[in-house]
């Protein structure tokens, strides 16, 4: 394929424009979370030495990191460093930023993955149920106690639904560990506090978009050749609300990510969310800004994901039509 042909294929003007999106949002997420935790009133050089510590230590350990030099110095060497695969070193324990990367990114993804399936494997079918039960006006009880149930848990922070799951099901039914990464049960809370929201907020979307195929005259034409219910609704009406229950579910993303933060917090998982959190306490600014740009990164390549996976899926995207 010629080179004026490849570049006026949509696929690639598509995955172009997607790129370019991507690495100016990741140079936002990159200068921003430089600047913020720098706002943060404090001196992290202090609080590592301890207040004790002479004032002629401190001044010589600021000099040393460099956090004396103006902003915009501290800002291109750090750039520099991560052109080099070089994240510094944390300002409190002085261990290598990439090996807390190392180890605590994998324990992040886990949950949050398996949250986001969680989310799609019980949002999807029983989305799909909720419409076939009350459609037309079927079932008002049903509806009622759908809307009210969805609704108060789609409003709940992340945090409060893991101090609640914590005080009845680790407390006081002692069905699950309270805290930390020790085997398969431990992963159930966490992954539970991160997803009831998503579900609740996604669930409601699919029941809608169902509504919306369920009165399509195809499905009106399937129901009058007496086709099963299963084919009906497997093969006709859940590929077609597909697009938009995936759409939602790329949106919600950003959120189930930022909630591993203050979950794994909860939990005393040993993740980035929860390195993260204490080193904002700490203010420990290599550790913010790599953590942040590691979870920034991660939503911004699972929207990317996303993306491209709605252009394989919608025949009526941009890509098919140009």
């Amino acid at each position: 394929m010629s080179l004026p042909h490849l570049l006026r294929n949509p696929w690639t003007a598509f995955l172009g424009r997607r790129t370019a999106r991507l690495l100016l949002s990741l140079g936002v997420v990159l200068t921003a979370s430089f600047a913020m935790i720098r706002l943060v009133p404090g001196d992290p050089v202090r609080a590592a030495l301890g207040v004790d510590a002479s004032p002629a230590l401190v001044a010589a350990r600021r000099h040393q990191l460099g956090l004396d030099a103006p902003f915009l110095s501290q800002y291109r060497h750090y750039l520099d460093g991560l052109v080099h695969g070089d994240l510094g070193s944390s300002l409190v324990t002085g261990t290598p930023v990439a090996e807390l990367v190392r180890t605590r990114l994998p324990a992040t993804l886990e949950i949050a993955g398996l949250a986001f399936l969680v989310t799609l494997a019980v949002a999807l079918p029983c989305g799909l149920l909720a419409a076939v039960r009350t459609r037309d006006g079927r079932h008002p009880r049903s509806e009622l106690a759908f809307t009210v149930v969805t609704a108060g848990l789609a409003g709940v922070p992340d945090f409060v639904l893991a101090a609640g799951l914590t005080a009845l099901l680790a407390v006081g039914l002692q069905l699950l560990p309270v805290a930390g990464a020790a085997g398969a049960e431990s992963f159930v809370l966490p992954v539970l506090a991160l997803s009831l929201a998503p579900t609740a907020v996604l669930v409601r979307i699919v029941r809608v978009e169902a509504l919306k195929v369920l009165s399509e005259d195809y499905m009106r034409t399937a129901r009058s050749k007496r086709l099963s219910p299963t084919r009906r609704y497997l093969r006709h009406a859940a590929p077609n609300m597909a697009t938009a229950a995936l759409t939602v579910a790329g949106s919600l993303l950003p959120a189930l990510i930022a909630g591993t933060v203050l979950v794994e917090k909860v939990f005393a998982w040993p993740g980035i969310g929860s390195a993260l959190a204490q080193s904002v306490v700490t203010q420990d600014y290599p550790v913010v800004q790599a953590m942040v740009l590691i979870l920034g990164t991660t939503v911004l390549l699972a929207g990317l994901l996303v993306d491209v996976l709605l252009a394989l899926l919608d025949p009526r995207s941009a890509i098919r039509e140009s």
